[in-house]
């Protein structure tokens, strides 16, 4: 199996994590005339176009001989896509891989929809990936068909690895709806609490712009210590909440107020949304 550098990647789709992943690809050394973005918009096309890479309309020139293929298209039009690719794979001695970060879409929606007309089908992989990815700083969840080899999840671990900084292979399906209410959604849940406290700091008198420097600056610089720290989450809370100080005051509030089924709920609500969009979607 070649390398990441090594291997001719096709992108059905060319929106913003298309981007954000091609973007880390060409940090990481991966040659400009290996990628080939099949994109329909002019605007996105002519913006991937700048960074030297191949740019088409048409999707059967972008994956018919690619090594890795990534579907980054809606939901919706995943099935037409894979339909139209597998038809151009008639030929082809080896399939590629396939990637989708189409969201709700199964794995087995995606092998049937991908099935050449000689019966053969592509190994495949599921990724949902998340929007700091855009940053650099993702956060993805993965699964495999069972016939994904060794070497074929190295290759796409490779692939997230240019915008997650943490990937989480999961073996049962339905725990890829677990990581969509975790991490997929994960960003919208802590900028809302910046936005939550930016407008309380607000009222309590700070003016709008300190109470955002301060809140997105505690926001980092708490990430980055859940990061780099060897404690776990509830060690760091333990850390900075003195006895009967202002952070027992605010944390004994957020229990009053039932803080924690509160995040029960709405993980399992993303959860379940998530695994209720893949119902619909496969049909």
């Amino acid at each position: 199996m070649p390398s990441i550098q090594e291997s001719k990647l096709a992108f059905i789709g060319g929106g913003n994590m298309a981007s954000a992943i091609i973007g880390g690809l060409l940090a990481n050394s991966v040659p400009k005339t290996n990628i080939t973005v099949s994109e329909p918009w002019e605007v996105n096309r002519n913006k991937l176009a700048a960074t030297g890479v191949n740019t088409t309309t048409d999707n059967v020139v972008a994956g018919g001989s690619a090594d890795l293929i990534i579907i980054a298209v809606k939901p919706q039009v995943t099935k037409a896509v894979c339909e139209e690719l597998a038809k151009s794979w008639a030929d082809r001695q080896s399939l590629p891989v396939v990637v989708s970060i189409a969201a709700g879409i199964t794995l087995s929606s995606l092998q049937e929809w991908s099935t050449t007309p000689n019966g053969a089908r592509p190994h495949v992989v599921r990724v949902m990936p998340n929007t700091p990815a855009l940053v650099a700083e993702g956060a993805s969840g993965a699964i495999a068909s069972a016939d994904v080899s060794v070497e074929e999840k190295a290759l796409v671990n490779e692939l997230l690895g240019s915008v997650s900084k943490a990937t989480e292979w999961v073996d049962k399906e339905e725990l890829l709806d677990v990581v969509t209410g975790l991490s997929g959604s994960g960003p919208a849940y802590f900028f809302a609490m910046v936005e939550h406290l930016v407008a309380s700091a607000t009222a309590l008198g700070l003016s709008q712009e300190q109470a955002t420097r301060l809140a997105t600056q505690t926001c980092l610089g708490a990430g980055k210590m859940l990061v780099t720290s060897d404690d776990e989450p509830g060690q760091l809370r333990k850390n900075v909440t003195s006895p009967n100080g202002t952070t027992f005051a605010a944390l004994q509030t957020f229990e009053k107020e039932g803080f924690k089924e509160i995040v029960d709920k709405a993980v399992k609500a993303a959860t379940d949304r998530a695994a209720e969009l893949g119902n619909t979607l496969a049909k």
